[in-house]
């Protein structure tokens, strides 16, 4: 499959209320000959209060937040078209499991748009960051790395095609960003091509869980606060080795499992949590899975006997009451846990995952994005989620506001108003926590005498300060 290889950049680090408002990628064949590219940017959503940090991190003055060629409607309807077009490949960026998926996700849930474009079939999605720290544990020499002060090895993007002879001073422009995945993965395949396959093969749910179901030993890659990690795992009995979440479960083999296997469930539940012999495989998240031999050559697995390890395997992949009594004993820890999860009352943009929008719905979206303005108004009384119908209005507002009904358009303007100006401590940024955002890094500024980052600061708040004035005025 080609690779979709891509990169935001956003208003905010919060992917449930911030924006994006540019995005690059670079399509390449199997070979990372290059097929095709783009690079959109879009004016700042109206009515949003952004970071200054995030502008500041990819170097977004205001005119670039209100100039734009592209309204951000705009730019995602041309984002999606290009995926469509790019599909079916796998797509990937840097970190992008982590925040960029979740931020596009959530942008086209808003936009009225199918969120899951990125991963669902013929599509299939991966991260490079995480094939980068696959590549790096099984050798260290495949890129040179910084070491940084704790003696751990620098999987930045920007420090890692610096240390490999890649221009990187344009870091954080979307595009630029994408090009320096291309090259960095590509200089991985070139140095290790002999894992490079192994990496995609989990580039989706189904193909990871196949892994899981059918291979009886393997070596299961991690990275934690800096450093890599490989497990030698046995996956539980093939019909039960996939929890409630879809995710896989393993046991570690440097545990014996015997004194396990006979457990009721209440004590299985103090085990996994004392004993931490079970491990989680994300299948949905690209998890780095390979040859158990890598795992073998490392301690403690380098010193026990092959056998044994063998052994152990056999008897946890063999035994199906074990493995479900160790699911029932998980979903009870979820259903305890979940007791004592926060009751708060969720906002419609933060509802993604809490709530799937009807079939029905999402074969709407073409029609609903191809009307006129005027038309757009009249089909959100099709949709059946109330969600898409507060996004839909929301959008003709942000688009085209002499749309709306005078008392629909006063009624936006004031829940936007109630939001921005709010002088509580918001899961959004406010003008209150903008403000505050700014004297911070006034300060810190003033101490390194940077000018040209000072004078940035004061025209972005005095561009917060015309969007407060507007909506004081609500």
């Amino acid at each position: 499959m080609n690779l979709a290889i891509w990169d935001i950049e956003s208003s905010s680090a919060n992917t449930s209320w911030g924006s994006i408002i540019e995005v690059g990628g670079v399509l390449v064949d199997p070979n990372f000959k290059e097929l095709d590219r783009f690079n959109f940017r879009c004016r700042l959503p109206e009515g949003e209060i952004p970071q200054a940090q995030a502008l500041i991190i990819n170097k977004t003055s205001v005119d670039l937040l209100t100039k734009g060629n592209l309204s951000h409607y705009q730019m995602l309807g041309q984002l999606e078209a290009t995926f469509k077009k790019w599909s079916p490949a796998i797509f990937l960026g840097w970190s992008n499991i982590g925040f960029d998926d979740e931020m596009i996700r959530n942008e086209f849930f808003r936009g009225i748009r199918y969120p899951y474009i990125t991963n669902a079939t013929p599509n299939k999605r991966h991260d490079g960051l995480n094939i980068a720290r696959g590549a790096h544990a099984v050798d260290e020499s495949v890129l040179k790395t910084e070491i940084n002060a704790k003696g751990n090895a620098v999987m930045k993007l920007e420090s890692l095609a610096r240390m490999n002879g890649i221009e990187s001073s344009g870091a954080h422009s979307a595009l630029f960003d994408a090009e320096l995945v291309v090259s960095v993965l590509g200089l991985i395949k070139k140095n290790q091509p002999q894992t490079w396959d192994t990496f995609l093969r989990t580039a989706n749910r189904a193909d990871t869980e196949v892994i899981i179901k059918k291979e009886k030993i393997f070596t299961l890659a991690e990275y934690h606060f800096g450093k890599n990690y490989k497990y030698v795992v046995a996956p539980l009995h093939p019909k039960y080795c996939i929890d409630n979440y879809n995710w896989g479960r393993a046991v570690d083999l440097k545990i014996d499992p015997i004194p396990l296997l006979n457990m009721s469930i209440s004590e299985l539940k103090v085990a996994i949590k004392k004993l931490k012999f079970l491990k989680t495989i994300r299948s949905n998240k690209a998890p780095i899975i390979l040859d158990a031999s890598f795992g073998l050559q490392v301690e403690p697995y380098s010193n026990l006997d092959l056998d044994l390890i063998k052994e152990r395997a056999k008897l946890v992949t063999t035994n199906e009451k074990f493995s479900q009594n160790i699911l029932a004993a998980l979903r009870e820890i979820a259903e305890e846990k979940a007791q004592f999860d926060s009751q708060e009352d969720f906002l419609a943009e933060e509802t993604i995952y809490k709530k799937f929008t009807p079939q029905k719905d999402t074969a709407l979206f073409p029609k609903w994005h191809a009307a006129s303005w005027k038309d757009k108004l009249i089909l959100l009384d099709k949709f059946e989620d109330e969600r898409l119908v507060s996004f839909g209005k929301k959008i003709i507002y942000q688009e085209s506001p002499e749309t709306l009904p005078l008392d629909i358009l006063k009624t936006i303007k004031r829940a936007i108003a109630e939001r921005i100006l709010s002088n509580e401590k918001e899961k959004w940024w406010t003008c209150k926590e903008f403000y505050f955002e700014c004297d911070n890094l006034r300060e810190k500024y003033s101490n390194k005498k940077d000018e040209v980052k000072l004078k940035f600061l004061d025209e972005i708040n005095e561009f917060v300060e015309g969007i407060q004035k507007k909506y004081e005025e609500a």
